[in-house]
């Protein structure tokens, strides 16, 4: 009986979670409007960067498994989608369809290599893949990648089934659902009820017998592997599924700015995503998201910075000290962000180990405490304490 409330009680606070985080992502535009990044292009990075993390999660917070090659995943879901565009029709629906099924098979056939080893040789393996991918996109599969220009649509491609539906478009038309163009909003909401339904997925694999499984690896793989299960075709569906949520972000990329190009695969983007998940907090269901969310609200804000920013900001220093102060700022803003983004996570990784939602809990603790410290110096009065009537003793 008591298993079965507590089976309820798990399953109830997993339907608010889901209903909490559905709300907090479909009300981004408005209180992320105080923070100065409310406008769509942004809010759809949230969405699909969300996407990918949560994805490269269920490989390296439940499996332990630190994949550096997950970029390949995002670069050819784009490439796919672009493709989808070009030959087929500009709905976004195939082209999330193909990009999904190619990805996924890539990654099984990456996965089933590289899982032929575990921890930092994995790591190293799936950057070689990785490297590998980016340098054939860049200058050996032009072709098919266009190469450095990025693959784009074009007004003469054939785009079948919108040939044969509407007739053939003198201009390039834009990419949409059902006539619904993923531009501005409408592409933002788009990307949040995939992000949900993405969350969602995560959450129930999280909860399912395959995330004891993948958990089980994560703890302790050769023990595992003692008691005479093969963890092998766990650990490789966990990959693959992870695949299929890094080329699902791709295809959203192409979804909402239709050209793929090689950049997506480089190894730096492979490494953000990682910091994406250990700034949140690796093994979480919330902490990919809210990583992907400040590193791109990060990126958005410092990148921004140039010179002239500095300058009218400092402007109230003596002319020496602001062009030193400049000089020494600019190297953190700008092309360097990244700089400042290092030592972010370097301050992290040191204090907070855990994330983000380390912290979170950490003050959710202290609150706790602070609430609980009052009531514990309130003490019942026993009856023997009351005062006894007449005054006597």
């Amino acid at each position: 009986m008591s298993a079965r409330f507590e089976a309820t009680g798990g399953a109830r606070r997993d339907h608010l979670l889901l209903a909490g985080f559905a709300l907090v992502v479909l009300t981004m535009p408005l209180w992320m409007r105080p923070f100065g990044a409310a406008y769509p292009d942004l809010l759809q990075r949230f969405a699909i960067y969300g996407i990918f993390a949560i994805g490269f999660n269920i490989l390296f917070g439940l499996t332990g498994y630190l994949s550096f090659g997950h970029a390949a995943f995002l670069g050819v879901g784009s490439y796919a989608a672009v493709w989808a565009f070009k030959l087929v029709t500009v709905n976004v629906l195939p082209a999330i369809a193909f990009a999904i099924v190619v990805s996924g098979l890539f990654a099984l056939a990456i996965g089933y290599m590289s899982l032929r080893r575990s921890g930092i040789y994995f790591s190293i393996l799936t950057l070689a893949f990785a490297q590998m991918c980016y340098n054939l996109a860049y200058s050996v599969l032009t072709p098919i990648t266009n190469g450095e220009t990025s693959l784009q649509m074009a007004r003469t491609d054939p785009r079948i089934l919108d040939t044969w539906l509407f007739g053939p478009s003198p201009l390039i038309p834009s990419t949409h659902l059902f006539g619904m163009e993923m531009k501005g909003y409408p592409g933002f909401y788009f990307c949040a009820v995939l992000l949900i339904v993405a969350f969602y997925v995560a959450m129930r694999i999280s909860r399912s017998p395959l995330g004891t499984m993948l958990r089980a690896i994560k703890s302790n793989q050769n023990r595992l592997n003692y008691t005479g299960v093969n963890s092998r075709p766990y650990a490789l569906a966990a990959f693959v599924i992870s695949g299929v949520y890094a080329g699902l972000a791709g295809a959203l990329l192409a979804c909402t700015d239709p050209l793929a190009g090689a950049e997506r695969m480089q190894w730096t983007a492979s490494g953000e995503v990682v910091l994406m998940a250990i700034l949140g907090g690796v093994g979480t269901l919330l902490g990919p998201f809210v990583g992907a969310v400040i590193i791109k609200y990060l990126e958005n804000i410092f990148s921004a910075f140039n010179e002239q920013t500095l300058h009218s900001v400092f402007g109230f220093l003596p002319d020496g000290v602001e062009n030193v102060v400049v000089a020494v700022a600019g190297l953190f803003v700008g092309e360097g962000w990244h700089l400042t983004l290092g030592m972010m996570f370097m301050l992290l990784v040191i204090f907070l180990p855990g994330g983000v939602m380390e912290g979170a809990r950490r003050l959710g603790g202290l609150w706790r405490t602070g609430v609980a410290a009052p009531r514990a110096g309130v003490r019942r009065l026993a009856p023997s304490d009351s005062p006894s009537v007449g005054g006597g003793e």
